[in-house]
């Protein structure tokens, strides 16, 4: 063998030890961390709902007929799947030294075909072709075929390419399950190398679910706090229905994602989420995100009035159509989130048994109306600042930035409005000994809102206004202010 250059990254010298048979690569979860049929698949349910329906039948006529079915209704960005990089660098150092290189895949040649070209790394491609599945068994045969007595070398991830890899003069794996290095240590295969180029699987999952955003669901405790309902029962009541509405908000937001996960992939920022990135697979996704939509219902059906429930289901249903059809909506989307805001409130007040002010319900409409339309703003002027154009599918042009930046503002400004006629309503008295100093709370609210939008205006703003909430020193400081001048009030 000969000697190694030290100028040599790690990658290039190991990509010299290996043989020079043809080298073949798997698609899913090698070459690509996501499995394209999945992701295809998620494109359709979202794109074309009634024509995913038709699954079923595709799948009556064998796996291959499905795939080409579904390959031929949705067409991937294959620029922006999720490529396993260290695989990528491999090859391109194995072609850049004349070695042959394969994409052999079960995916549907036509888009195996697209993602070969799109890399320009293999010399030919191997796929289902609408007949028969090139999986498995089948996938052997046709490399036995191809390459005969000269032998080929492999890199796979799954069960699947077990034989592919028992078989291989070379066996290399990607991102394997973890099951698939005991199943070839059981059968004496030796793993040469490894790739790999995924987030730990504690961290995707905590990332996924999203337990930043569960500040929201603190709104739950606000009818309670604001009524002066301070007992023992009411806090427990309050704190469960916290939680139930916390795992049923984070399924939908997998569910969110899920269905994103394309669109994800084409923005800056959304592109690390762990389906967009690949760093955790669909299957799981749609795992985590039944079982804590299970644990949501069940603890609200155990431990908490019929009402909250009506609210949940409400949550859900609304959350799902969002996702589904009315994010793509122009001023339906923010009118849409704002009301999912006082959903929360709503929950609230039926899992403590408290009314809900009408004071509190105008003054929610408009504040959180705003959040949502500072929202979008955002993502707006973020687009505009980078010099990008929209790929989000949301119906929003550049040019309605002004338009949004009016209807935002004046909805912050109406919510403080309501709050002053609030300070000065008849029943007020019953709740605040001196309600007079509720007054300081105003210009607090006209800082901290009118911040928000300024921000906003300047590029500055985190496209989701509660992560900037609640990581936001001054902001903080804003709420805590606030809630000592209620204290003060009410004493």
């Amino acid at each position: 063998m000969g000697e190694i250059s030290l100028s040599q990254s790690p990658v290039q010298q190991l990509a010299r030890e290996v043989s020079r048979r043809p080298l073949c690569v798997d698609l899913d979860g090698t070459l690509v961390k996501s499995d394209t049929l999945m992701d295809s698949l998620l494109v359709l349910v979202r794109s074309r709902p009634l024509a995913a329906l038709q699954l079923p039948l595709w799948l009556l006529r064998g796996k291959a007929a499905a795939k080409a079915e579904v390959g031929a209704r949705v067409s991937l960005d294959v620029r922006h799947l999720p490529y396993n990089r260290s695989v990528v660098e491999f090859l391109e150092i194995e072609r850049g030294e004349g070695r042959k290189l394969y994409l052999a895949t079960g995916a549907d040649r036509q888009l195996a075909d697209r993602v070969a070209d799109h890399l320009g790394l293999f010399d030919g491609v191997l796929a289902s072709d609408g007949k028969t599945n090139l999986t498995a068994g089948n996938k052997l045969d046709g490399l036995r075929k191809t390459f005969g007595d000269e032998g080929y070398d492999y890199i796979g991830n799954a069960g699947a390419d077990l034989p592919l890899l028992e078989h291989a003069g070379t066996a290399m794996i990607a991102n394997p399950v973890p099951a698939l290095r005991a199943r070839l240590r059981s059968r004496g295969v030796t793993v040469e190398r490894q790739f790999e180029d995924r987030a730990a699987p504690a961290k995707a999952v905590l990332k996924a679910i999203r337990l930043h955003q569960w500040a929201k669901n603190s709104l739950i405790f606000v009818p309670m706090l604001l009524a002066h309902v301070l007992r023992a029962d009411a806090f427990v009541a309050a704190a469960i229905a916290f939680v139930s509405f916390s795992l049923c908000a984070s399924s939908t937001y997998i569910a969110n994602d899920l269905l994103d996960v394309e669109s994800d992939r084409r923005h800056p920022r959304k592109r690390s989420r762990p389906f967009a990135s690949g760093d955790l697979s669909v299957t799981t996704g749609v795992a985590i995100s039944a079982a804590f939509l299970a644990g949501s219902v069940a603890i609200a059906v155990w431990f908490l009035p019929p009402t909250f429930l009506l609210w949940l289901f409400l949550y859900l249903v609304a959350t799902l159509s969002y996702s589904l059809v009315l994010k793509r909506v122009v001023l339906v989307d923010v009118i849409l989130l704002s009301g999912l805001y006082t959903v929360r409130l709503l929950a609230g007040a039926a899992a403590t048994n408290v009314e809900i002010s009408p004071w509190l319900g105008a003054f929610s409409l408009f504040l959180f109306l705003s959040l949502a339309m500072v929202k979008r703003f955002s993502e707006l002027q973020n687009t505009r600042a980078q010099g990008q154009t929209l790929a989000n599918g949301r119906g929003y042009l550049l040019g309605d930035i002004e338009q949004l930046r009016s209807f935002g503002t004046s909805s912050a400004y109406a919510a403080v409005v309501v709050f002053s006629f609030y300070i000065g309503a008849h029943d007020v008295s019953s709740l605040y000994r001196h309600a007079a100093r509720l007054w300081l709370v105003t210009p607090l609210l006209i800082f901290w809102l009118s911040r928000v939008w300024l921000l906003a205006s300047r590029g500055q703003l985190d496209e989701d206004p509660v992560i900037f909430a609640v990581t936001d020193r001054l902001s903080l400081f804003t709420g805590a202010a606030v809630a000592v001048i209620a204290v003060l009030a009410a004493w």
